[in-house]
């Protein structure tokens, strides 16, 4: 639970050249092995076998039949931690994001909504299940960079999107 609010102004780097996005993290949620809110709760199993990893890897998993979510593995091997990117800023790659953001009808999302939601930030990030278990670091189409800005001052309230383990005060969202 404590790398979260760390991870907070953090840069994730997702693809290459033309097809590359990065966006600022700004909102994070943490989840532990004994917390009833998280995948690893009941254990280790196939869809959550990378949360028990080592540290650094990507945990990205499908939900409600739709969106893919994209979570930090943060915790020793086999202990079952990760942090989740709710949000961000997009720094660059502001017209790919765009794109990968459009409706359904094709209809643009308006800039403030491209990346508040995990689920909106994997789009965006173009993030998916080929991801899952990718090491975070330069060899990985993926990567999680701290390009030296100081460290944004933080608010910290309860999870959101959840129904058990609600009033854990594991969200950080950076102060505005």
């Amino acid at each position: 639970m404590l790398v979260a609010p760390d991870l907070l102004g953090c840069l994730l780097l997702a693809g290459t050249g033309e097809a590359l996005v990065v966006v600022r993290i700004d909102e994070t949620e943490a989840y532990t092995a004994d917390d009833p809110a998280s995948h690893s709760f009941r254990g280790p199993t196939k869809r959550n076998e990378v949360m028990f990893g080592p540290p650094g890897y990507l945990y990205v998993y499908f939900t409600y039949g739709m969106h893919w979510c994209a979570n930090v593995v943060t915790g020793d091997e086999g202990t079952g931690e990760a942090v989740l990117l709710r949000g961000g800023v997009i720094e660059s790659g502001l017209d790919l994001a765009r794109f990968r953001r459009r409706t359904r009808a094709g209809v643009a999302v308006h800039d403030r909504d491209l990346t508040n939601g995990p689920a909106k930030l994997a789009q965006a990030a173009a993030i998916d299940g080929s991801h899952n278990g990718l090491r975070l670091d330069a060899s990985s189409a993926v990567l999680l960079a701290d390009d030296g800005a100081p460290r944004p001052k933080f608010v910290r309230t309860p999870r959101i999107g959840i129904s058990v383990a609600v009033d854990r005060p594991w969200r950080f969202l950076v102060q505005r």
